[in-house]
């Protein structure tokens, strides 16, 4: 082959590259010493993380909860103790006498523990509410005060002197405290399970794309690198802000499957370059100003789509804007400041223990032509089918995208709750054991606080008020502060459970109630009214940040005006099978039994939220790929047709393997026993795939073909614009060359190896 002269390196490229390839070796010595560090400080995260953060802080259910808290903490309870008679307490149940002595010592015990207040019980308050409608089981609930971490301590400290036989009685912890603990030890047993199932099975997959061992370690170490440095992210963001339990699954996984997706685009094209006659620091040079460029726009792409979490009030999805943010940038720094140095050193060896060297050799005997070419040529031959008939593939993908996606019409929202849990959990066990044998709502409801009120009188009167409200059961109260009457609360036991919509209307109604004095509501459902609204003011402006700034980022890639529309159009049309399976699935209960969970009847309200950003960051991603390499044929042959046919044999099937990898990470976190983990790694993985295997594969070029030419064209300002602003993907810049100049090694497409 004759030898290939490395071109020059231009302007900010140039120094770019000379800094990145400078000295490979110290480059490396130094990520090997910052991965040491990362592993030292991202020690101990998961214990830092919290479970909740699904409120609005500002809202005035969050207010009452605070202010209940404060005055009335036996009015929140968030620790339950379920005290089981056993069969030895014979008709009597929990009114027996050894049973109630039994039960006093406990609440006796529990009232006395450091950290622990508002303790109460059936048996010193005789409410039918704490009692099970059989007789047999009744509560002791009580108040852990402070933050998640507060609490999580005080319930380890405690919880062994209470579980367990106690004499005639048996006792079971529940309550919100509880589901908690239960939610994070569960999340992080099935982080390291997702971890030790994702890694092999990504192994193999990178060795049948690249054949190579070598080549295939390079992705997973840097994947590796990336989970490790995620861990120190988010240890350090616990500092400073409140950080989801579940950031840690999803910001983990998204750090290696992000990693993995751009080393696969980086060494793959090294690998052309080297094949195509340039040395280890030529090829490299090409490949950052090329497949680099890449992996930096798509980089900012996903990141701009996890930042607009940020505009959320929920700590929870600000949570995810923040780590998810750092998290990207850390994979692509790692494989365009770390990987590109490995590269230099290793030169041809990155082929290296070629694994199907045997496998290539009993194809050479049948005269078989090279695997990657003809994956190549498989992917082009697709393509013109699709544009041949690009009107029926058009109408006919996007029927179809549309049809999956309308369950998502029925969508119902609800709060987050102990069914997250497995069925055997034992806050699961028993927060349904309530459910099912308890009457009324004993930690649901919703509770009134009164601030000001003049006197009994005038509370006693709001009360008549309220329980002439359609959908109100009881009301019991009001509780005072003292004889002044400050602060009071009622409790409002409402029709079905403590979050159905007959609960949600009754805290509108409640809320509207003229008081003569300060009103404000709490419970779950006052909760998922204000998460609901808060989510809905802030919506239009995240959605008009991910659109303004993909069309931006688009644009100045693209130098088009059409192309960014498009981006952005068909990245959220691929997003309808994911919200229709998720409703189909985890809201309806289908395959319940198969994917082992318990159906709420409802989807958490801001998860759609974080699956939107998340999904459609990832399909920035792989549009990002296709379209850079479009575009670089288009400026190097001025054939728009048959830019879309080479771009999609170039990038098809390397694509496709990117997508497969993510897809199986994002199932391992799937794997979860916390529902809502699962969900989020079930449907981005459905999400990823429909996007690479469809969208990309069939909608994305029938599209380009129908608008033809017109889709580079964009008026003289904007081209004006990005002549000055914009950045070229391609290795020259400059006017379309005749189709017969395009080089030699341009004419036969690759494959993803």
């Amino acid at each position: 082959m004759p030898e290939v002269k490395n071109p020059p390196l231009p302007g900010e490229s140039g120094r770019w590259i000379r800094f990145v390839t400078a000295r490979p070796r110290l480059s490396l010595l130094l990520a090997l010493l910052v991965t040491v560090l990362a592993v030292v400080a991202g020690g101990g995260v998961a214990e830092r993380m919290s479970s909740g953060g699904w409120e609005d802080p500002a809202a005035q259910s969050t207010y009452a909860a605070a202010a209940l808290e404060r005055e009335f903490p036996a009015s929140q309870p968030n620790l339950l103790l379920l005290v089981d008679a056993g069969p030895g307490a014979g008709a009597a149940g929990v009114d027996d006498p050894a049973v109630a002595a039994e039960a006093e010592r406990l609440t006796a015990r529990l009232a006395s523990e450091e950290g622990v207040v508002g303790v109460g019980s059936y048996w010193r308050t005789r409410l039918p509410a704490l009692r099970s409608e059989d007789g047999r089981q009744a509560l002791i609930a009580a108040r852990v005060p402070g933050d998640q971490k507060t609490a999580t301590e005080v319930l380890d400290r405690i919880s062994p002197h209470y579980r367990g036989e106690h004499g005639p009685v048996r006792v079971s912890l529940g309550g919100p405290v509880a589901v908690q603990r239960e939610v994070t030890t569960t999340i992080q047993e099935d982080l390291l399970r997702a971890e030790l199932i994702a890694l092999p099975v990504t192994l193999v997959l990178l060795v049948l794309v690249f054949g190579s061992a070598v080549a295939a370690l390079l992705p997973l170490g840097v994947g590796i690198m990336a989970i490790l440095g995620t861990n120190a992210v988010l240890r350090g963001l616990t500092e400073f802000t409140e950080v989801s339990v579940f950031a840690q699954n999803l910001t983990t996984a998204l750090g290696l499957g992000l990693a993995i997706d751009y080393a696969l685009f980086i060494v793959r094209r090294f690998r052309e370059e080297l094949a195509a006659g340039q040395d280890p620091a030529g090829a490299v040079g090409t490949t950052l100003r090329t497949a680099g460029r890449t992996v930096l726009f798509s980089a900012l792409t996903v990141a701009v789509a996890l930042s607009a979490m940020a505009f959320f009030p929920m700590s929870f999805l600000r949570s995810f804007a923040y780590a998810g943010v750092a998290v990207v940038l850390l994979a692509a720094a790692a494989a365009l400041l770390l990987l590109p140095a490995a590269l230099i050193l290793l030169g041809e060896r990155v082929n290296s223990f070629d694994l199907r060297r045997l496998w290539r050799r009993r194809r050479a005997a049948g005269a078989a032509p090279d695997a990657a070419a003809e994956t190549g040529r498989g992917w082009g031959r697709a393509a013109l089918l699709v544009m041949r008939r690009a009107p029926l593939f058009a109408a006919a993908t996007t029927a179809g995208l549309l049809l999956l996606g309308l369950p998502f019409l029925g969508v119902k929202f609800g709060s987050v709750d102990d069914r997250q849990l497995p069925k055997t959990a034992e806050s699961h066990v028993v927060q349904q054991q309530i459910r099912d044998a308890f009457p009324g709502s004993p930690g649901g409801g919703l509770t009134v606080l009164a601030e000001g009120a003049s006197g009994p009188a005038e509370l006693a009167a709001y009360k008549d008020r309220v329980a002439l409200l359609p959908g109100v059961v009881r009301i019991d109260g009001p509780m005072a502060t003292g004889p002044e009457a400050r602060y009071a609360h009622f409790s409002v036991i409402a029709e079905g459970e403590g979050a159905s919509p007959q609960a949600q209307d009754l805290v509108g109604e409640v809320r509207k109630v003229d008081a003569g004095f300060r009103t404000s509501v709490a419970g779950q459902a006052a909760r998922l009214v204000d998460t609901k609204q808060a989510i809905a003011d802030a919506l239009p402006t995240a959605l008009a940040l991910v659109a303004l700034a993909t069309l931006l980022l688009v644009f100045l890639l693209t130098g088009s005006l059409l192309i960014p529309l498009q981006a952005v159009l068909l990245n959220a049309l691929s997003l309808t099978a994911m919200f229709g399976a998720v409703v189909w699935v985890f809201q309806e209960g289908n395959l319940s039994g198969l994917l082992s969970f318990t159906s709420t009847g409802d989807i958490e309200t801001t998860l759609p939220v974080l699956m939107f950003c998340i999904a459609f960051g990832l399909s920035m991603d792989y549009g990002v790929f296709l379209i850079s390499r479009i575009k670089e044929e288009y400026d190097r042959t001025g054939d728009h047709e048959g830019a879309v046919r080479t771009g999609l044999a170039r990038t098809g099937g390397l694509i496709t393997a990117a997508a497969l990898i993510l897809a199986v990470v994002m199932v391992a976190i799937g794997t979860s026993r916390v529902t809502n983990t699962k969900m989020l790694g079930l449907g981005i993985a459905l999400a990823v795939l429909m996007d690479a295997m469809v969208v990309r594969s069939l909608l994305v070029p029938a599209v380009m073909k129908l608008t033809g030419k017109a889709t580079w064209w964009a008026p003289g300002p904007l081209r004006r614009l990005h002549e000055r602003f914009g950045l070229s993907e391609g290795e020259s810049v400059g006017a379309p060359v005749e189709p017969e100049a395009r080089p030699e090694r341009e004419k036969v497409p690759v494959g993803t190896a």
